[in-house]
């Protein structure tokens, strides 16, 4: 499957003054990265300046990225305020990250902890000691959810966010995400993706306060697992 041409609109999970969270696609850079690339932020812009008939500059942020090969939840912050409060939150981890990733191979138990030490190295993330210069501590939940096959579906909740963070830890684990070559995976996925997803966000709404479940369906094809329900928004009273 190849990936989404350059003037797909990108699948909206919620939107308001503040915020505006996206399905990203795989094979789409989260932010320019040099040169005339296609991205989702310079899409998000040209959507908000049509939707909402800007003609200048439109204030558009990414409150955190995801690789290029990996597809889900994206979220822009759309004000100032809201902008600097999300990042914040972040700072402060009171925004739970939950991903998806098909592996080959499989974990130790149905339900876990990894932690290892990471070292950025070319584009990539190496294990390495504790001591090592450069080594960070990275560390993640994981919960198995369905296995046929070869393949094993987990869920991700990271508490940390290292470079290449799952990707890597799951291949030094000995369960490569389907399709990362990268990290050493043998199984085709897709062209220009893995079968790795940010399937869900949580977090207090950094204006309005009230709770918020962001989620955003599979891609398809998605090995293992069929794509189901669609993105959503969720709000309480806190």
């Amino acid at each position: 499957m190849k990936p989404p041409a350059a003037s797909s609109r990108p699948e909206v999970l919620y939107e308001d003054n503040h915020l505006l969270a996206l399905n990203k696609p795989y094979g789409l850079l989260t932010q320019p990265a040099g040169g005339s690339r296609d991205s989702l932020e310079d899409r998000a812009r040209a959507m908000i300046r049509e939707s909402r008939h800007k003609p200048g500059k439109v204030f558009l942020h990414a409150v955190h990225r995801l690789d290029r090969v990996a597809s889900g939840v994206a979220l822009f912050s759309l004000t100032g305020k809201s902008l600097s409060r999300m990042n914040g939150l972040m700072r402060r981890k009171e925004v739970t990250r939950i991903y998806h990733a098909v592996i080959t191979g499989d974990l130790p138990r149905d339900r876990g902890t990894l932690e290892h030490f990471l070292r950025h190295s070319r584009l990539k993330s190496v294990p390495v000691d504790g001591s090592h210069p450069g080594a960070k501590r990275a560390v993640l939940e994981y919960r198995v959810l369905a296995r046929t096959g070869k393949f094993t579906l987990a869920e991700i909740t990271l508490e940390t966010g290292r470079y290449h963070q799952i990707r890597a830890q799951l291949a030094a684990s000995g369960c490569p995400i389907v399709g990362d070559s990268l990290y050493g995976s043998g199984t085709v996925y897709a062209e220009d993706g893995i079968a790795l997803h940010h399937r869900r966000m949580e977090f207090l709404h950094p204006v309005r306060k009230e709770r918020l479940v962001i989620e955003a369906r599979h891609p398809a094809p998605w090995p293992l697992y069929p794509a189901r329900g669609t993105g959503s928004r969720q709000g309480s009273s806190t």
